[in-house]
């Protein structure tokens, strides 16, 4: 059908007259008084048109049709202000129309049907949906049949439901059964339920292409099945960082209309074996231990973070590494630029424009982070930390509304490492406290942000000499206190490898770490020499660990987080 499908007629909401124009991609009612002179215009992009139902019809909290031949009731996309939230909160719109005629009627409603299919070829007809019954305050079933299963009864998407009865059954079902015909896959839970669906789909994706996961070079293929997060769970990082809010209708109007939002992932590999994929954090130190912390208090509950955090503060732990990593070009962005990954962000937009040329095709052989010249050199970096933390997005949550790097972006196949070094436990307390504030945290002497493709870090080795690489890279290392060793393999195609020392104003220490006598003696006997990784908050069983950034690996029923600054009430705006 013609996209400038326009239809125009009058037609009546409660007792006043309104004209009304359907275009190709926008639906406008404005109501005209006694003089015939237009008043108030409302109008709805086609592409946010949730459904349309002839009669009266109510859809929440449940629903009722009153029989109306002459009738027909618009559901669309209504933004709100969200209060503290960065984001926008979206509300099911409704407005009920009566017409002269019931022939009318059946105009309007085929008309808005048509036009929204074909303004929308993306939205999904069919998904699998994954709940956890028993993450966060264990409302996962609750949410879902009583606020997003109406909404996609309403939009006409199938849907099959898969309640999770232990860990990992959802990684495991996507790796392993048929998935023909759906759109997409569900996650209603928190970030480890959308934890186990990213594992499953990547995984999948890679055994069907014929990809070794566990090679560190290889070019992983990007998802094709989108992903649709209905936050439930004690944790929604992702669907904050990505969305803005932390609300289910919100995100079921996202998956309705077929947003999409590319994400990029990191994959962290030990001993040329994958070990786990992440999207928010990947952090070594102060993180890990409060991780690790956590696990021996679950019986606390969610309070289990604060205090965990309390109590590895007060141990005032360091701990000496070797940090590599393949820095990013710098003329494209900056950790410190001070912009913000927006809904429609310039500087992910041109990452897909460079690296997907070809119509923005996801399967573009372009987007190779270890295999071109132009990749530059590794630098090196050996001391000791608070802290070292990788995140591919700026992992912002209610408690931290700026994140850990407020300026990261989604999809431009890059990562923000951040390096903060010892330093006086009352110096690393501003560092924390400027994650709940507005104040810039990587503006203090100790810390370093660097945006970068790639991370290797291992302990520090009495006598390691400089090597320099080409091709394969081989190194035996010391990775516990057991004195076991593995052997790291990391190949860059046609690029030499060249660790660059940079001078970092800190002593090295090879031995066990000084004591610090700064409370250390209430929380512990003996300070460790290692820390954990604290990976999407799942804890790594290794210390030397490699990652690399894939840019727009999969993709989430999203599309960025909108500016609330935007938001207008005036003519034109719903």
């Amino acid at each position: 059908m013609d996209t400038d499908l326009r239809l125009e007629s009058s037609l009546w909401v409660g007792n006043k007259r309104h004209r009304a124009v359907l275009t190709g991609w926008n639906f406008n009612w404005t109501e005209v008084d006694q003089k015939n002179c237009d008043k108030k215009t409302i109008s709805v992009p086609v592409a946010e048109v949730v459904g349309v139902e002839e009669g009266r019809v109510e859809i929440l909290p449940q629903k009722l049709v009153e029989d109306k031949d002459k009738d027909f009731t618009v559901f669309y996309v209504k933004r709100s202000s969200s209060g503290g939230s960065s984001g926008l909160l979206w509300r099911l719109g409704r407005t009920q129309f009566s017409c002269p005629s019931r022939v009318l009627r059946d105009q309007w409603t085929e008309h808005l049907r048509t036009a929204v299919k074909t303004h929308s070829p993306s939205r999904p007809h069919k998904l699998l949906v994954f709940i956890n019954p028993y993450g966060g305050k264990k409302k996962g079933r609750q949410i879902y049949h009583s606020v997003v299963a109406p909404l996609f009864e309403l939009a006409g998407i199938s849907s099959h439901v898969i309640v999770t009865e232990r860990a990992n059954q959802a990684r495991d079902h996507l790796l392993k059964k048929d998935l023909t015909g759906f759109d997409g896959v569900v996650s209603v839970g928190g970030d480890g339920m959308f934890s186990e669906i990213l594992h499953g789909l990547i995984g999948r994706t890679q055994q069907e292409s014929g990809l070794c996961e566990n090679d560190p070079a290889v070019t992983l293929q990007p998802c094709p099945l989108h992903i649709g997060i209905i936050p439930a769970g004690s944790t929604d990082c992702v669907c904050y960082a990505t969305v803005g809010v932390i609300d289910p209708v919100t995100s079921a109007l996202h998956v309705i209309i077929g947003d999409s939002q590319p994400l990029d992932v990191c994959s962290v590999y030990h001993a040329s074996a994958l070990v786990r994929y992440s999207v928010s954090l990947v952090g070594y130190g102060f993180y890990g231990d409060v991780l690790a912390e956590s696990e021996k208090h679950r019986w606390m509950g969610p309070l289990r973070y604060d205090y965990s955090g309390t109590m590895v503060y007060l141990s005032n732990r360091s701990y000496t590494g070797v940090v590599q990593y393949l820095p990013a070009d710098p003329m494209l962005s900056s950790p410190r630029d001070k912009t913000r990954c927006l809904s429609g962000c310039s500087v992910c937009s041109r990452t897909t424009e460079r690296h997907f040329p070809d119509s923005g095709s996801l399967y573009s052989a372009h987007y190779s982070q270890f295999s071109t010249e132009s990749e530059g050199d590794w630098v090196s970096v050996e001391g000791r930390f608070r802290c070292v933390s990788l995140t591919c997005m700026s992992s912002s949550c209610p408690r931290s509304p700026q994140g850990l790097s407020p300026s990261a972006h989604l999809a431009d196949g890059t990562g923000d490492l951040i390096l903060v070094w010892d330093t006086h436990p009352l110096s690393f307390l501003k560092f924390l406290h400027r994650h709940t504030s507005t104040e810039d945290q990587f503006d203090l002497p100790f810390v370093e942000v660097h945006r970068v493709k790639a991370l290797r870090f291992s302990l520090p080795s009495s006598g390691r000499e400089e090597e320099a690489f080409g091709g394969i890279a081989e190194q035996s290392v010391v990775i516990d206190e057991e004195d076991q060793s593995y052997v790291e393999t990391v190949s860059r195609c046609g690029s030499q490898l060249r660790l660059a020392e940079s001078s970092a104003g800190v002593e090295m220490a090879n031995g066990q770490k000084k004591e610090n006598a700064f409370l250390c003696g209430l929380c512990c006997s003996k300070s460790p020499t290692v820390s954990v990784w604290n990976c999407d908050g799942e804890i790594l069983p290794f210390t030397e660990i490699l990652c690399r950034i894939h840019g727009q690996l999969v993709r989430l029923y999203a599309r960025g987080i909108e500016d609330s600054t935007e938001l207008r009430w005036g003519k034109g705006q719903v």
